[in-house]
């Protein structure tokens, strides 16, 4: 059967009020604290402590407006999505807290999870990356159905996921806010880690821009990778043409030619963005 997509949003699934003869699952309930294990499948590894002392200082004083989401477990509920507010609960020693209970398997449980968190713009992009590779691990889920569940384009999809590339050093700083998602696509360009790694350091430590990092990167191409680069600068129809295929493939395109002659590269991230990519031009798909 054909999984519903969650795209819409965590709106969709909390009702502003209670309908008459909702089910269970729609109504807003009070729970025990005691009652509520972590989420195993919470996308966020890192909760900024002053972002969590605001919160706190909220709920102290106006109470939990928002209720946590929640599914049923053998003797427990799981938390879905809230996970900062129970914390919030938990440091100001709130006994019963207000949620709503949804009867869902392991794969909605992440995507609840990630839909809150993106919505709420509480995760940063590497913890968003790792969430979307685990929904493609666990649940074989293509790029192409993360996009449409969590409401993300495809493009999107596949340049937070091409981060995943970068050494995992890199990623941290990415995770801090001492490097942009931006830098981290610019340091993508360069295929030796050991000099990504040095050119993050750069970043740090002259506070440089996406515009001058991607300066600096061709400063430090390789004299032939150079000579390419002029010679695709004197044919600036060549760029539209890339932008044109990548729009039309969802998928990064560079177009190579010398005198009369050239090639097209195409690039793919797995076996099933390589299939999409040949069904699209065959014409199988939209």
């Amino acid at each position: 059967m054909e999984r519903k997509a969650l795209g819409k949003g965590i709106n969709a699934l909390i009702p502003e009020k209670e309908a008459e003869g909702v089910g269970r699952s729609e109504k807003v309930v009070y729970l025990s604290a005691e009652q509520i294990k972590p989420n195993p499948f919470q996308p966020r590894e890192d909760f900024d402590p002053q972002g969590l002392e605001e919160l706190t200082q909220s709920i102290r004083e106006k109470g939990i407006i928002q209720p946590i989401l929640v599914r049923p477990k053998a003797g427990h509920y799981e938390l879905i999505a809230g996970e900062r507010r129970l914390r919030a609960a938990g440091v100001l020693n709130i006994k019963e807290i207000p949620a709503i209970i949804k009867d869902v398997e392991d794969e909605d449980s992440l995507e609840l999870a990630l839909i809150e968190n993106i919505q709420r713009q509480n995760l940063n992009v590497i913890e968003e990356a790792r969430a979307y590779q685990y929904l493609a691990d666990k649940f074989q889920l293509t790029q192409e159905a993360i996009s449409e569940i969590l409401g993300k384009s495809r493009v999107t999809v596949t340049n937070t996921l091409r981060l995943l590339k970068l050494p995992l050093e890199i990623q941290e700083e990415i995770k801090k806010n001492r490097i942009s998602s931006g830098h981290g696509k610019a340091l993508l360009e360069v295929a030796d880690s050991n000099l990504q790694r040095k050119l993050a350091q750069e970043i740090i430590s002259k506070s440089l821009s996406v515009r001058e990092l991607e300066t600096l990167i061709k400063t430090q191409r390789p004299k032939q990778a150079k000579q390419k680069a002029r010679v695709s600068a004197r044919e600036p129809y060549l760029a539209v043409l890339e932008d044109e295929l990548q729009q039309a493939l969802a998928t990064k395109v560079r177009v190579v030619k010398r005198n009369k002659r050239g090639h097209i590269q195409i690039e793919f991230y797995s076996q099933e963005d390589l299939e999409r990519i040949t069904a699209k031009i065959r014409g199988e798909i939209k």
